[in-house]
C-alpha cells in the first residue's frame, strides 16, 4: 500500500471492491449500537418498514427490515455453514430485532475484514456491553476460538450515578488474533509500576524456588506489563481533544493499540472511522492507514482533523466523494441528506440538527469567521464572530428561494448567507441577492476587511471548479479545531 485511502460509502462494498486479502496488519473497529436502549426494547418484535440498517450521521440504532433480510440472505450464500446455522438459532429465541439486525449486518463484515487481514494481523472489536456476549459468539466462530487473546476492559471514571444499579464505567473490546504469529510489541506499551512496588522491590525479596536461591528480584527498567484492563479517561468536555462528535474515543486508548499490534509502516483500518481518532493517531505513529465511513459529514471531520493536526503534510486521497457535476447529481438522486452533508463540506460548514426547534428552519449548515484580528484579541482568546449560514438546494429554484432566504437570514441574525444550488440560478434569483446589498464588518485596530455580498450564490459546478464563498476575512472557527502537531512534539511523541 503507497498511500492513504479514505473511503465514503458503506465498508461492506469497499471492502469487497477495493482492499486486497491480507492487505492490512490491524484492524480496529468501534461499530455503533443503541446502547442507550432498554433491554425490553432491544427484543422487541419489530414489524412494519423502516429505514434501511445503516448507520447514518450519530445515528446507532439498527431495525430489523429489508436490508437485514439481505444480509441474512449473504450469509447464507457466502459464509461458512456453521455461521449461517448459528445465526439462524439467534433468531429463534431472540426474533428479528435490533440485536438480531446488527449480527447479521456485522456478521459479512466481520467475514471481510477477517480476509484483509496479513497472517499477522490483529483486530480489536471495541464493544458495548448490551451486545458484546452475541459478538464473542461470532468472533470465535469466524477467527477461531483458540485466536482470540484478549477480552479488555476499558476502564474509565464519571459523573452521576442510577439510583438503582451500579454505575456503569466499563467498555468491552475484543481482541483475536489470524494466526499464532501475530504483532505484539509489549516494551511500547509497558506502564508505569505503582510508586508501592517499586519501593517494595529496593530491598531484597524471596526468591526461593526448589531450594534454590534466584537471587534479588529486579523491575523492567521499560516498565510493568500491562493488564488486560486500561484505565483511560473518556476525553473531558473542555478538553482541546474534543471535536464534538458524539462517540469519539481518546487518543490515548488508540496509541495503545496501535502501538502494540503494528509497526511503523504497516497498515491499519477503521472501517467505522467516524471522526478519524484513529487515522489521525496511525499518522501520528507512522502507520498508513485506510478509513471507511458511510457519512459524507464523517469524512469532512476527517479531512478537517488531518488539516487541523498536520497542516499539509499529510499525502492520502478521497474516494467516493463526487467529482464533477454528474456524480454529484446522482448523489442527490441517492440520498439528500448525504448530497447536502458533503455539499455544505465543500465550504467548511457544519449541518445543523434539525431535530431541534426554533429558528433553524431554512437553514441547513452554518459557518462562523473570526471578526477581530489576533494581534486585537482579549488575553482569553476571545473575538467577536460572523455568523454565516447555508441552504442546499438540489432541485429546482426560483427567485422566491432567495426572497425567502433573506427572512431566514434575518431571524437567524446572520451576516452573511451562502446559497448552495445544483441547478444553474436564474438572473432574478442573482438580482434578488445583490439587493441584499455588501457586508462589511465594523474594523478594529488597522484591521482590512473585505466586502462582500450579504446573499451570496453559488452552483456545485463552481465550487467543484474552485470557487470559494467570499469572507470578509479568512479565518475558520466553526469546527473545534484539532491539535496541532508539529515536528518536535512528534520527536517527543516517539522517545515516550
Amino acid at each position: 500500500m503507497e498511500e492513504n485511502v479514505l473511503y465514503y460509502g458503506d465498508n461492506l462494498y469497499i471492502l469487497r471492491e477495493h482492499i486486497e486479502d491480507e492487505s492490512v496488519d490491524l484492524v480496529y473497529l468501534d461499530p455503533p449500537f443503541g446502547s442507550n436502549r432498554a433491554y425490553n426494547v432491544l427484543f422487541k418484535e419489530e414489524n412494519g418498514t423502516a429505514s434501511a440498517a445503516q448507520i447514518q450521521a450519530f445515528t446507532d440504532t439498527w431495525h430489523w427490515n429489508e436490508a437485514s433480510e439481505k444480509a441474512l440472505r449473504d450469509i447464507g450464500e457466502n459464509a461458512p455453514v456453521e455461521l449461517f446455522e448459528m445465526i439462524n438459532g439467534f433468531l429463534s429465541f431472540l426474533g428479528r430485532n435490533q440485536v438480531t439486525a446488527y449480527l447479521v449486518m456485522m456478521i459479512p463484515r466481520l467475514l471481510e475484514l477477517k480476509r484483509v487481514l496479513k497472517k499477522t494481523g490483529s483486530i480489536y472489536l471495541h464493544c458495548d456491553p448490551t451486545a458484546s456476549h452475541y459478538l464473542k459468539i461470532v468472533l470465535d466462530q469466524i477467527f477461531n476460538l483458540k485466536n482470540f487473546r484478549n477480552e479488555i476492559i476499558w476502564c474509565y471514571r464519571g459523573a452521576g450515578y442510577p439510583k438503582r444499579d451500579f454505575g456503569r464505567r466499563h467498555d468491552v473490546i475484543f481482541r483475536y488474533s489470524i494466526s499464532d504469529d501475530y504483532t505484539f510489541n509489549v516494551d511500547d506499551v509497558r506502564e508505569d509500576y505503582a510508586e508501592a512496588t517499586k519501593e517494595r522491590f529496593k530491598h531484597y525479596i524471596g526468591n526461593v524456588r526448589g531450594g534454590r536461591d534466584f537471587g534479588v528480584q529486579k523491575l523492567n527498567p521499560l516498565g510493568k506489563h500491562p493488564d488486560d484492563w486500561w484505565q483511560i479517561q473518556p476525553i473531558a468536555p473542555s478538553s482541546k481533544e474534543r471535536l464534538s462528535y458524539p462517540t469519539q474515543k481518546p487518543g490515548a486508548l488508540l496509541e495503545r493499540v496501535i502501538k502494540a499490534s503494528s509497526n511503523e509502516g504497516d497498515v491499519v483500518l477503521d472501517p467505522f472511522c467516524g471522526c478519524g481518532t484513529t487515522i489521525a493517531v496511525a499518522e501520528r505513529l507512522k502507520r498508513k492507514w485506510i478509513g471507511i465511513d458511510i457519512t459524507h459529514l464523517a469524512i469532512a471531520l476527517v479531512k478537517n482533523r488531518l488539516e487541523d493536526t498536520f497542516g499539509n503534510k499529510v499525502e492520502y486521497k478521497v474516494i467516493g466523494e463526487p467529482v464533477d457535476l454528474s456524480s454529484a447529481h446522482a448523489l442527490a438522486l441517492q440520498n439528500r441528506y448525504q448530497f447536502q452533508w458533503w455539499a455544505l463540506s465543500l465550504i467548511g460548514a457544519r449541518p445543523v440538527d434539525k431535530k431541534k426547534k426554533g429558528a433553524d428552519r431554512g437553514i441547513d449548515g452554518v459557518r462562523y469567521i473570526s471578526a477581530t484580528p489576533w494581534a486585537d484579541r482579549p488575553r482569553a482568546g476571545e473575538s467577536k464572530q460572523i455568523k454565516i449560514i447555508v441552504q442546499v438546494k438540489s432541485g429546482h429554484v426560483s427567485v422566491r428561494d432567495i426572497r425567502e432566504f433573506r427572512t431566514v437570514m434575518d431571524n437567524a441574525k446572520a451576516q452573511i448567507g451562502v446559497f448552495l444550488t445544483l441547478d444553474n440560478p436564474t438572473r432574478p434569483m442573482m438580482e434578488e441577492a445583490l439587493a441584499a446589498g455588501y457586508y462589511k464588518p465594523s474594523i478594529v485596530g488597522d484591521a482590512q476587511y473585505v466586502q462582500c455580498l450579504r446573499i451570496q450564490i453559488l452552483t456545485i459546478e463552481e465550487l467543484l471548479s474552485g470557487k470559494k464563498v467570499q469572507y470578509p476575512i479568512h479565518e475558520n472557527v466553526t469546527f473545534r479545531r484539532a491539535e496541532r502537531v508539529e515536528e518536535e512534539q512528534k520527536e517527543q511523541f516517539e522517545l515516550l
